[in-house]
């Protein structure tokens, strides 16, 4: 199979040219089969690794097998049947014996072909007491066909694939291994030394035909830390490849809008915050554009830092970008910050349009003790907050080209067509907003000097450190971990859909108006649906009205225009609306304050995330929150999000659980295919292991960009991951 190649030439990458069916025991029509799941080349059948194992040195004789508990026996087969039995089912029979005593194994209904007599099995299961003999019933069972595994002290099992029963793929990969040995490693010897990682030949020879069980432990972690290491690398070129060479805005800052603001702010940073401030404003400082993203727990105080960020941009002649991902959550952003600066006695008083261009931070002598101008640009319309009323788009956009305005929210169009800002020092980008490839490009753009912004990514959704490498592998991360002080855990119940639920509904719906509060109710659907058996927002808008004839209600979702939406969150936002009924468009960023009940229907619709960030829309003023989960708990995953939301209000611990749960593969997406194509590799499982391989992608990136080290990992990439992930939120499905 590889003869035409030296031993010194065959890496994982001239195999991965190899057709599968150049491996003994597969033909043309076993080869349709693999390349239908997925596995075209030597290279990728030496990837699909064992399930487990079964320790023939630690198995007993039929005889001294225990009853009752998990053992392994061998022997050959005297006997095979099946027949039909009561319920239409089929029964499997085989008789094994090891030459001294005998076993019965017994299967109902499996798909398996017949067994031939003389045969040699592994089977493993329990061992119980059938009418004076020794039977197992289903137990797993492998056959050894090949003369190499009739010897071998540790057997394989594998998973079947593309049409393969587990005894052919083991036959099948056991020529592969063989045939395939050794294979030139891409990785050198001096940092395998450093991390005591065995070599490339070592591992796949160890994870299909080792010696002992010992030595797949070794094999499985070298394997894990390949996939890990490709990934990291890739990254690490990137980022080379993007910013390396760029010019960035260094800004410094000089301290006095930051002051002012903090003199005036009526609380101290926690340490968490200030430790995120200053690593973010030495990014900034720094002649390389700042690549960051800034992480933390719903009300951790996220906000007060990037708007820190945001001054020092302006006091040193810069301005700033905020973009979010919906209009909405845009006049969130820009009123949260509004209000903000009002309180730290920096917004402007209210002028005549005419004026509103003096003072601007671009003046021959601008005054640092002015106001911050900020501006919101949603489609036709901007509001600022200088100016009463809203302004034209003409003159919002001249006021961004000349200055007057320092701060400008609005969704990723404020760097597209014709926006055109003064100087853009930093541009915050919210987390639910892809900002990819051709948002980097158009933020390079961004000013006519060629220089490139500051880029801060924000999320408030907790990302486990290990998940934050693999997802943001080219990003340096910032962690806000711990709350401000005063912000009470919300009180989570859970109670199930019907009328137990409308019942306690209503019930905590006229508690929480009759103390002036606000409700929020949450809903997976807007309308009803013949195909979904689940609660709409349109009919639970209806039903709360009728039962709460004196309660303002209002409905809110996706498919209402921006106006309406706008009309809703003020009416919101002032009081007016006392019981408001929404999708999951409140998820991120709505920030009210007498808000301190959520109800979420048919709660186990939602990713455990996608809960936590939910429940944290109330309880965010001086008045604990409580959250109610109506849902009945039809899976199992369901009913381990519902217990995780109940058990816990760390969002950090809940992102685990969360990643635990749903598995990396549902959690990443098709999007995020190069992270979802790992084989081996757990991202919580195998943390330890990601950490050692990114250490090793910065020691290789140390050898050169051009290295030939870094070339062959990168050919890996292409061969086996495709298209990286790109920098981004997590989008939970519900």
């Amino acid at each position: 199979m590889t003869s035409e190649r030296p031993n010194s030439e065959r890496t994982l990458a001239y195999l991965a040219t190899i057709p599968v069916d150049q491996v003994k025991g597969v033909g043309a029509a076993r080869r349709r089969a693999l390349e239908k799941a997925g596995i075209t080349s030597v290279a990728e059948f030496l990837m699909h690794t064992p399930k487990r194992y079964l320790d023939r040195s630690h198995s007993y004789d039929i005889a001294a097998a225990p009853f009752g508990e998990e053992t392994t026996v061998g022997g050959s087969v005297t006997s095979f049947s099946r027949r039909r039995i009561s319920g239409g089912r089929t029964m499997l029979e085989a008789r094994v014996t090891d030459g001294t005593s005998n076993l019965r194994a017994v299967w109902f209904n499996k798909y398996m072909n017949d067994l031939d007599v003389g045969e040699e099995v592994l089977l493993a299961g329990k061992i119980d007491n059938f009418r004076g003999s020794r039977q197992m019933s289903s137990p797993d069972i492998q056959r050894l066909g090949q003369e190499s595994m009739k010897t071998a002290r540790v057997v394989p099992v594998y998973p079947a694939v593309g049409g393969l029963k587990p005894w052919a793929v083991m036959r099948a990969v056991d020529n592969a291994v063989r045939r395939s040995l050794p294979i030139t490693d891409v990785v050198p010897e001096s940092i395998l030394t450093d991390h005591r990682l065995v070599d490339r030949t070592t591992a796949f020879r160890d994870i299909h035909v080792p010696d002992e069980l010992r030595d797949v432990g070794p094999a499985r972690t070298r394997l894990v830390f390949d996939e890990f290491l490709r990934i990291q690398t890739a990254f690490k070129v990137r980022e080379h490849d993007e910013y390396e060479n760029q010019r960035g805005v260094p800004v410094v800052g000089t301290g006095e809008l930051t002051r002012r603001f903090r003199a005036q702010f009526p609380f101290d940073l926690t340490d968490a915050q200030e430790a995120a401030l200053e690593s973010i404003r030495t990014d900034m400082a720094a002649p390389t554009p700042m690549h960051r993203l800034l992480q933390g727990e719903v009300g951790s105080g996220k906000t007060i830092v990037v708007v820190l960020a945001l001054l020092t941009a302006v006091e040193d002649g810069h301005q700033g970008a905020v973009m979010a991902p919906t209009e909405v959550l845009a006049t969130q952003h820009y009123l949260g910050t509004a209000r903000i600066l009002e309180g730290a006695l920096m917004a402007p008083e209210i002028t005549d349009p005419r004026a509103a261009g003096t003072g601007s931070l671009f003046s021959p002598t601008p005054s640092v003790s002015r106001p911050v101008r900020i501006g919101l640009f949603t489609g036709s319309r901007v509001t600022v907050n200088f100016v009463e009323g809203d302004i034209g788009r003409d003159q919002g956009l001249a006021w961004l080209a000349d200055g007057t305005i320092d701060i400008a929210f609005g969704t990723q169009a404020l760097i597209q067509g014709d926006v055109e800002l003064r100087s853009l020092g930093v541009a915050v980008v919210d987390e639910q907003h892809r900002f990819g490839v051709e948002q980097r490009v158009q933020l390079r753009s961004a000013r006519a000097d060629g220089a490139v912004p500051d880029l801060l990514l924000m999320t408030a959704t907790p990302i486990p450190r290990t998940l934050a490498m693999a997802l943001y592998g080219d990003l340096k991360v910032s962690a806000i971990m711990e709350l401000p002080a005063g912000r009470s855990p919300i009180a989570t119940a859970h109670v199930p859909e019907g009328s137990t639920g409308d019942a306690r509904t209503d019930d905590l719906v006229r508690e929480v108006v009759a103390e002036g509060r606000q409700v929020f109710v949450v809903c997976p659907l807007v309308s009803d649906s013949d195909k979904i058996d689940a609660r709409s927002a349109e009919a639970e808008y209806r039903r709360i009205a009728a039962a709460h004839p004196s309660v303002t209600v209002g409905l809110l979702h996706g498919q209402m225009s921006s106006v309406d939406k706008a009309s809703v969150m003020e009416r919101v936002r002032c009081g007016e609306i006392q019981v408001l009924v929404s999708t999951t468009v409140i998820e991120v960023g709505i920030d009210v304050p007498n808000a301190t009940l959520i109800v979420i229907r048919n709660a186990e619709r939602f990713g455990l995330s996608q809960l936590h960030q939910l429940r944290g829309r109330v309880g965010r003023g001086e008045h604990a929150g409580r959250c109610l989960l109506v849902a009945d708990e039809s899976t199992d995953e369901a009913a381990a999000r519902i217990e995780a939301m109940l058990e816990s209000n760390d969002g950090y611990f809940l992102a685990v659980k969360d990643l635990e749960i749903r598995g990396q593969g549902t959690l990443f997406g098709d999007a995020q295919s190069g992270v979802a194509d790992l084989r081996l590799a757990d991202i919580v499982r195998d943390a330890d292991i990601l950490e050692v391989a990114r250490t090793a992608a910065e020691q290789l990136m140390a050898q050169g960009r051009d290295s030939e080290a870094i070339g062959a990992v990168m050919e890996e990439v292409g061969l086996f991951h495709g298209a990286l992930p790109e920098a981004r939120g997590l989008e939970v499905e519900s």
